[in-house]
């Protein structure tokens, strides 16, 4: 922990933010202390608590109490849960929550009569928010099994527990231009600086048969050099060798090219071409993409690689959630106004 001072106050931050995320953590800060309380958060650490002031206090978690959702955001999340119980993030109640922002970037846009709108604005390819899919046309941390009718098991992927697997931040289910029913995975980051990286590379399972260092090319020939094809039986490789024509850009590369943070961008790209393939779902198309903070550049390197690696394809997209409110305000409307205003004052568009 380090103890910034500015303009007079003091400030509790974490010792490694780079600048971006050091003016958006004080922004937030600033935010808490004057719409909520001013009272630190505790971290645990090493079985000591440490005092940090983007973190709301302890009993706002065990209220239930979510003072850093927008109003309408807070009252249609209840319900969706009822439908869809997924996992409250651990880091949930940390004012720079991704998760939560998320929650604030798309409930009060999918659940406003002009949703259909916005997000063509976004993505072209919308007609219409298809709201006979999923729950009123999304899914908050969708992994393909959240409304099967029959257990869902591990997911397509083969990677999905209670605690871990691979899933998207939301899904939107919507109507094309041609009237098929198609869905949108949007994975969102707020502060991170980077994508989550592959967990086999470090893992204390690892033997000397699962090696990184071979070629893409090597490890799609013989899957099981890779700990998460070969000990946990995951998905990934035999996926990625059904759609090889996808991944053009990955041929190249002399050792595993999804080590890094491209690892988690391939597992939600794979997710996209799981669903699209399998006869238990009715989508015509789902495409995957990345929605950042207008400011967060940390993200760029590594969407840059992956989109080479795809080769520019069209399934795969990135935008802002500036691109969002802006496609909002457009709308002139006064609901819309009203959570534009208070989004961009929490988040610091």
């Amino acid at each position: 922990m380090k103890i910034l001072q500015k303009n007079g106050r003091e400030y509790r931050l974490p010792g490694s933010l780079n600048p971006f995320q050091e003016e958006l953590y004080v922004h937030l800060i600033d935010w808490k202390r004057e719409q909520v309380t001013s009272e630190p958060g505790l971290h645990r650490h090493r079985g000591v608590d440490i005092p940090y002031d983007a973190i709301l206090p302890e009993e706002y978690v065990k209220e239930g109490h979510m003072p850093h959702l927008y109003a309408q955001t807070a009252s249609v999340l209840g319900e969706h849960r009822k439908r869809n119980p997924f996992r409250i993030h651990k880091h949930f109640y940390h004012m720079a929550s991704s998760q939560a922002a998320n929650l604030n970037l798309f409930l009060p846009v999918l659940h406003h009569r002009r949703a259909s709108d916005i997000l063509r604005a976004i993505n072209p390819d919308v007609e219409s928010l298809d709201t006979d899919q999923l729950d009123s046309g999304y899914c908050i941390e969708y992994w393909g099994g959240n409304y099967q009718e029959r257990e869902a098991g591990m997911g397509l992927l083969g990677d999905k527990t209670k605690a871990a697997g691979t899933d998207t931040d939301i899904a939107i289910a919507y109507r094309d231009h041609d009237g098929n029913s198609c869905l949108w995975l949007i994975e969102h980051k707020l502060t991170e600086h980077e994508f989550t990286t592959c967990g086999a590379s470090k893992s204390r399972g690892r033997k000397p048969c699962h090696d990184c260092d071979r070629s893409y090319a090597d490890i799609l020939e013989n899957p099981f050099t890779c700990y998460y094809h070969d000990v946990r039986k995951f998905n990934y490789w035999r996926i990625t060798d059904e759609h090889r024509r996808f991944f053009p850009g990955a041929e190249k590369y002399t050792s595993c090219p999804f080590r890094g943070g491209m690892n988690q961008l391939w597992r939600n790209m794979l997710l996209a071409l799981a669903i699209e393939q399998s006869p238990e779902y009715s989508f015509k198309k789902v495409t995957f993409s990345v929605v950042r903070h207008p400011r967060n550049d940390a993200l760029m390197p590594t969407m840059d690689e992956f989109e080479e690696l795809v080769g520019h394809s069209s399934r795969f997209s990135h935008f802002t959630s500036g691109d969002v409110v802006r496609a909002a305000s457009s709308c002139v409307d006064s609901d819309l106004d009203k959570w534009v205003q208070w989004y961009t004052d929490l988040y610091g568009l």
